[in-house]
């Protein structure tokens, strides 16, 4: 299978190609560096963006919800978008501001999963995108869950993506000579120390893989 991304009307970049990739690999470190995004749908005509969890599994995305979630009806087109925000670029001017990020867009018309063993495995694959390690340790969904659950599963063959790094634009132009500084203000995000319930038992441990994501960066 090809490493590029296909070049449709969908995912064509029409503006700031530059900052447009067709390498399915920065798609892929997109995709992985978060666990939230945001689906977009038509619900009798009016457009809805919801924010949910999904997981990566090789070149298939998995959203879930509930079953009374109008916008996991599945059977129409979908627009899945991912952005990590990397920073503020602050230029001279303000027309010259702007963000350093990575941005993943997929389309596509998802397929609801109703085999049981795949919607298992779905939700396994979906669970362990965000907390690697937690599948195996708590308890796993039974029948009556899974009937209450909706599980998406979307082809990532038509996407489009675009990532923004460096400085502000206008260090050659004539606002260089405004003895204003310029420059980025990075953004990061790191994993608090885990909190225990409040009615947690004594004596409980955290688990080794949750544990050892405190103090680490996410994304």
């Amino acid at each position: 299978m090809s490493d590029r991304l296909p070049d449709s009307d969908l995912t064509r970049h029409r503006r700031l190609r530059e900052q447009g990739s067709l390498d399915r690999a920065d798609l892929d470190a997109i995709l992985d560096a978060g666990f939230v995004c945001h689906l977009g749908v038509v619900i009798e005509g009016r457009p809805v963006v919801v924010p949910t969890v999904y997981g990566r599994d090789g070149r298939r995305l998995y959203v879930h919800g509930s079953v009374a979630s109008r916008s996991l009806a599945g059977g129409g087109p979908v627009c899945v978008t991912v952005t990590h925000v990397d920073g503020l670029v602050l230029a001279r001017s303000v027309f010259e501001h702007g963000v350093d990020y990575r941005s993943a867009m997929i389309h596509g018309v998802p397929r609801k999963v109703t085999d049981p063993d795949e919607k298992l495995a779905g939700l396994r694959r979906l669970t362990e995108h965000a907390t690697p390690g937690q599948w195996s340790y708590a308890r796993q969904p039974n029948r009556k869950e899974l009937a209450a659950t909706t599980l998406l599963v979307l082809s990532l063959d038509e996407a489009s993506v675009k990532i923004r790094t460096g400085g502000p634009d206008d260090g050659d132009g004539p606002d260089a000579e405004l003895g204003l500084w310029a420059g980025t203000l990075p953004l990061t995000s790191t994993w608090g120390a885990p909190e225990p319930d409040p009615v947690l038992p004594p004596g409980i441990p955290v688990p080794e893989h949750i544990a050892r994501r405190g103090g680490t960066r996410h994304g």
